[in-house]
């Protein structure tokens, strides 16, 4: 299970904000995740998606982002070439190094498996890598546009159609494709591999993942995507590989929680509750509660994204949970066969004059009071002595006590601590 993916920004090789998406599992965080996507590829390609989200399901965050130029990054595109995709994602690693913590597992499709290989002796933190469909030769890409080769290097560039949508090459892009050795940077990895290749792809042959399986050293392992095409179109291909990873990643990445993580940081104490903008929208906000993950945020109508509750649907769920144990606790110390608990929270500004039922207690004529109307449905074969005693109990729960009780809220600027 997965919370929304948050949407975030940092600053690429060549000074463009580059448009990047954070999948965060919805409890404990064992690691992180680095995915590059395909030549000419964003990330939200359908692996790139399938990945993080199996990812997710192993505790394991992903963060997946558009190289300049291309999805929602900006940039020029026929500025940029292999190194330029290098650079970013130090950059990516970097950010995440700064913001939550330096990927440990690093993941690249097509261009990007290759990408990742070159790059992941930069990443120190990185225990694993994981390619999809990568070469081992990156000049193989200009097989996407071998014939517009002789313009390019005669004109210094040229418009090329890739996958439909048309680009611009230039010279230097080509010439610094013979700069990088895949299979040198293969045997010099130091760090888990896992090789993912299907033999019926017809963009990358099947001769690339053995030579960049023979070049590494072990640990090391192979595995056949027997009818996925080059982009793994087909979900179920998508996901099988993005299982495989993630079932494969786990002794690798698992286990170990750095401290570090600003995402982590409480804020006073082990009880602490974190609140930290996310950049998306204007009001959504990461709550981070212990190893829980949580988005609030507004509805569109008030502004927001509508991507999580909102800080009283918070208030009321606190309080709707906090009534649910309080009734469990005492039908288990008491014997009641008590099948199950249903409690509904409805929240409301109200005036203090039509407010009949809410307590003792003067209430200015014009004031308008918090009411929370609480509905408890209670499942299995009680009395009615017994539905009236377990109400009653209702009453006793400590949120519902701090609510009704007077609070003291004490602010601080965090540079005093």
């Amino acid at each position: 299970m997965a919370v929304r993916p948050i949407k975030l920004g940092f600053e690429g090789a060549m000074g463009a904000s580059l448009a990047a998406r954070l999948d965060l599992p919805a409890g404990p965080v064992l690691a992180y995740a680095l995915f590059a996507h395909c030549f000419t590829c964003t990330k939200d390609l359908t692996a790139a998606r399938k990945v993080a989200q199996a990812l997710n399901e192993q505790g394991v965050a992903v963060l997946r982002f558009d190289f300049t130029g291309l999805g929602g990054s900006g940039g020029d595109f026929a500025s940029t070439n292999f190194t330029s995709n290098l650079e970013d994602l130090r950059r990516a690693a970097q950010y995440m190094r700064d913001e939550f913590e330096a990927p440990k597992l690093l993941i690249g499709h097509s261009l990007g498996g290759a990408a990742v290989l070159a790059v992941a002796s930069d990443i120190p933190e990185a225990t694993a890598v994981a390619t999809i469909a990568a070469p081992a030769d990156i000049e193989h890409v200009t097989e996407n546009f071998a014939d517009k080769l002789a313009e390019i290097r005669a004109a210094g560039q040229a418009d090329v159609s890739l996958s439909g949508r048309p680009f611009v090459i230039k010279k230097q892009f080509l010439d610094d494709l013979a700069a990088h050795n895949i299979e040198k940077s293969a045997a010099s990895l130091h760090k888990a591999l896992l090789v993912l290749h299907g033999p019926l792809d017809q963009t990358v042959g099947i001769d690339n993942a053995s030579r960049i399986f023979t070049a590494a050293r072990h640990p090391k392992s192979y595995v056949s995507l027997d009818h996925a095409d080059h982009l793994l179109r087909d979900p179920d291909d998508a996901t099988y590989a993005a299982n495989v990873i993630a079932a494969w990643a786990r002794p690798y990445v698992g286990g170990h929680k750095s401290a570090g993580s600003l995402i982590d940081k409480p804020v006073d104490g082990a009880d602490g509750v974190l609140a930290r903008e996310t950049g998306l929208g204007k009001f959504q906000t990461m709550l981070v509660a212990g190893a829980h993950r949580m988005l609030a945020d507004e509805p569109e109508v008030s502004g927001g994204l509508n991507s999580g509750p909102s800080p009283y649907e918070y208030l009321s769920a606190a309080l709707g949970a906090c009534t649910s144990m309080t009734v469990r606790m005492y039908a288990d110390f008491k014997q009641i066969d008590l099948d199950g608990i249903s409690v509904q929270v409805f929240h409301q500004k109200v005036h203090a004059s039509d407010c009949a039922d809410c307590g003792e207690g003067p209430h200015q004529q014009n004031a308008k009071i918090d009411r929370f109307e609480r509905v408890i449905t209670l499942h299995g074969d009680l009395s009615d002595d017994v539905r009236q005693r377990l109400i009653e109990i209702a009453n006793k729960c400590p949120v519902h006590r701090t609510l009704e009780g007077k609070a003291v809220i004490i602010t601080r600027d965090s540079r005093d601590q």
